[in-house]
């Protein structure tokens, strides 16, 4: 493991930009997806990168981190182990690094969606949910409720931002996943794979997720929207059936991650 010691004098290093002022949403932007990298904060997320066959570009961390950090990092000699005290991580990064360590990842090709949906019983459709803690969310329970892949829509927060990986627990780097085309291209891609749309959303022709979850489909992608303006038109039009979530004391909706969670739970295959 190749560990180079950090100081306050040396953080303009141009070898430390992945990891500067990580609070500037504008740069993470211009230097993660279009730099093609992500960020995996906690040994326990660098550890489920890895498994997924993802290769680290550089570490920062604090000393006490190193033991935990060697085996996982023993297949990559050549990759550099950034260390400092809490200070200086957090006046490079713009916060408390209080995980331990955070590893820039080399993004992994994404796959094609037929792909995915050859061997899936279960999709989840994220549609234009901007915040990346939902999305880290509803990635996490996809995960623990056996959904086969998740795809979201080319307006959706990037999963493998570093809150969306961070409020997954990691499982962004389990649950297969890739982005969709526009619903013109997605609808006939989802159906000529045998999926039924079922988009939860509160429409007059809605029928209850109990009547869903009674007879489901052999393949079903359930599509959840951002939990302002719904599903948007399209979304809407090419779904073959409307469900929403029986509500109580006059509520009627869930955070679109709670919802997520229901659905899934209500309509896995028996």
């Amino acid at each position: 493991m190749r560990t180079v010691a950090l100081s306050a004098d040396g953080l303009a290093d141009p070898a430390l930009q992945d990891f500067t002022r990580l609070t500037d949403v504008a740069l993470r932007r211009l230097l993660e997806p279009e730099g093609g990298l992500y960020l995996a904060e906690s040994t326990k997320v660098i550890e489920r990168a890895i498994r997924a066959g993802h290769r680290p570009r550089a570490v920062l961390t604090r000393a006490e981190w190193l033991p935990q950090l060697e085996p996982l990092l023993a297949p990559f000699p050549d990759v550099p182990v950034h260390v400092g005290d809490d200070a200086v991580l957090e006046r490079l990064t713009g916060f408390h690094l209080h995980r331990g360590a955070l590893a820039s990842m080399h993004r992994p090709e994404l796959p094609d969606p037929g792909d995915l949906l050859r061997d899936a019983r279960r999709v989840v459709v994220i549609e234009d949910v901007v915040d990346h803690t939902n999305v880290g969310a509803i990635f996490r329970s996809a995960a623990g409720l056996g959904v086969d892949a998740v795809l979201v829509t080319p307006r959706c927060a990037d999963p493998l931002y570093r809150r969306s990986v961070r409020v997954s627990m990691g499982t962004v780097l389990q649950v297969p996943w890739t982005r969709l085309p526009e619903w013109r291209e997605a609808a006939p891609l989802l159906h000529d794979a045998g999926f039924a749309i079922a988009a939860l959303a509160l429409t007059d022709r809605a029928e209850d997720l109990d009547v869903l979850a009674a007879d489901p489909p052999e393949r079903l992608a359930l599509v959840l929207g951002t939990e302002g303006d719904g599903l948007s038109r399209a979304a809407l039009a090419v779904a073959d059936r409307h469900v929403r979530i029986p509500m109580a004391h006059g509520v009627d909706s869930l955070n679109v991650a709670a919802a997520a969670a229901l659905a899934v739970w209500a309509v896995r295959p028996r």
